[in-house]
């Protein structure tokens, strides 16, 4: 599978953000090699019962290819949710 080229406004931001993926899916119960990272999308896959495979997967539909992607991107955004949440909390009880 291809991956995207995506680009950061941040320098620095994308190697923050695969240690952040494999940190949250580490949490999650899944095996992350810190190394690769993206790699966890094939053990989700797994878990969610899509065959997908490092290259061709034309077979598989936009909808289970983005079962996937929101298992990983999902519990991404509730942790950085989180994170801020306990930061605006922290931040009240600080100006108290």
């Amino acid at each position: 599978m291809a991956r995207r080229n995506r680009k950061y406004v941040v320098p620095g931001a994308e190697q923050a953000m695969q240690a952040f993926k494999a940190d949250v899916m580490k949490n999650e119960g899944y095996a992350v090699n810190p190394n690769r990272p993206d790699d966890v999308k094939f053990e989700v896959a797994k878990d969610l019962g899509v065959p997908l495979q490092p290259e061709g997967n034309g077979q598989l539909t936009t909808e289970s290819v983005g079962q996937v992607g929101g298992k990983i991107g999902g519990s991404m955004v509730r942790e950085m949710i989180r994170l801020a949440q306990e930061r605006l909390a922290n931040q009240d009880q600080s100006e108290k």
